[in-house]
């Protein structure tokens, strides 16, 4: 370890009928009565890992985004812990701007600050119930002493800009997964979303780029794990091709179902399994159910509500204090609902019949605009759980969609680093 610096199926009725079995003698008590105690049973013995959480700028440094303290924050470790939500990887993300040398710095300045808030949470603020884990060992050892486990995940390459050495830095302070793009193409590669407002074509790179090949090869020496989420068909394609090691989709759906782009077409799935990866679904409601009326409503009303209080483009933080846009957003969800729990399971069963249960796992993007009715925060992960059981998984393959399968990669991709560096 670094030192610390920054699944015989089982349907409803199978479940209820177990449960009569064992409480014969007790026909006072109700079925209803046993059905959650036997979830929170089930749910509480597996480790459960969220891929994909997103914290703010001020995360640790002020009340509202005290992550020991009940929050309006989606996952706080009070929420944590009422869901049963053991793991999070939370996310050093930075917005991809103009590549410019100043636009650089300012993202990389950006980063680290995330990287020091998220271990002043487990160094200095609250040791006591959450960890930092490097590796799948420390996140399983973590498991055991009763602890949350923290892990770090970085969202968009553009926090390298164009300097290689910087993936070892943030190797170190403990990232173990990066995105490589977002929205807008980078140096690296090509992104699913263009952005206009940068002057992005469909595509810069066709793909990968020279420096994004070299990208690849050194998270592939690193262990970092390699996450192709956001990024354009031909960039996972490639990336696929060119690395060593299994990549992951840290958050995304299944195109067939949802015809987003940033879902997965059943190609990349298929690819992405023959190259024994993961996919973790994500609990993003525009990504799980046709959502192109809701998405234009609540574009219409970020563009109303910077006007009106003269709002950065990027000035998510007060944009989402003013008064407008939470009436507005209460609005939209009345005429637009959110994606349910069911939805969500629908986009996991549709992956694990396509490509199979060892590679498919969850992720929420809480906080970066994810959340369902039913998994809206993580005091609602349990939920989950239920569902899953409710569509005839078993304890088993729960465990490998909630993490196991995730866990794996992980430690598959370590393995390709140790062989590499010991052959150099």
């Amino acid at each position: 370890m670094y030192p610390s610096i920054f699944n015989n199926i089982l349907t409803k009725i199978n479940i209820l009928a177990l449960t009569i079995v064992a409480i014969s003698s007790c026909s006072s008590i109700s079925i209803e009565e046993q059905e959650a105690p036997l979830l929170d049973e089930i749910h509480n013995r597996i480790l459960t890992i969220d891929s994909h959480v997103d914290i703010s700028a001020d995360y640790t440094l002020k009340p509202e985004y005290d992550p020991g303290k009940r929050t309006k924050m989606q996952v706080d470790l009070i929420k944590m812990n009422q869901g049963g939500l053991d793991s999070g990887f939370f996310i050093v993300y930075v917005e991809q701007t103009k590549r410019t040398q100043e636009n650089y710095v300012k993202a990389q300045k950006s980063a680290l600050r995330k990287f020091r808030a998220i271990h002043r949470m487990t160094d200095e603020l609250y040791p006591n119930q959450i960890e930092l884990a490097y590796s799948p060992s420390d996140v399983r050892a973590i498991n055991a002493k009763g602890l949350k486990i923290a892990i770090i995940g970085i969202e968009n390459g553009y926090v390298i800009g164009k300097n290689l050495s910087l993936l070892e830095d943030y190797y170190r302070m403990g990232a173990r997964y990066m995105t490589l793009s977002h929205n807008g193409h980078n140096d690296i590669c090509d992104s699913a979303q263009p952005k206009i407002e940068l002057g992005d074509n469909e595509a810069e790179h066709n793909g990968l780029s020279k420096f994004g090949a070299k990208v690849i090869i050194e998270m592939n020496r690193l262990g970092m794990m390699i996450d192709i989420s956001h990024t354009s068909v031909k960039c996972m394609t490639q990336t696929i091709k060119l690395s060593k090691a299994p990549v992951i989709a840290s958050h995304s759906s299944v195109y067939s179902l949802t015809a987003h782009p940033r879902n997965m077409t059943d190609e990349q799935m298929k690819l992405l399994a023959n190259n024994g990866g993961v996919m973790q679904i994500v609990a993003y409601s525009e990504y799980l159910k046709e959502g192109k009326m809701r998405r234009k409503a609540i574009d219409e009303l970020l563009e109303t509500v910077r006007n009106r209080y003269g709002l950065a483009s990027n000035d998510y933080q007060n944009t989402e204090k003013t008064t407008d846009w939470k009436n507005g957003i209460l609005e939209i969800n009345t005429r637009f609902p959110l994606a349910t729990i069911s939805d969500f399971i629908d986009h996991i069963d549709y992956a694990v019949n396509l490509i199979g249960i060892d590679h498919v796992g969850i992720s929420s993007d809480f906080d970066g605009g994810g959340g369902i009715s039913g998994w809206k925060d993580a005091s609602e992960s349990m939920n989950v759980t239920a569902e899953l059981l409710a569509r005839g998984y078993t304890e088993n393959q729960i465990a490998k969609i909630w993490g196991g399968n995730l866990l794996r990669v992980w430690n598959s991709i370590d393995k390709v680093a140790s062989k590499i560096n010991n052959n150099q």
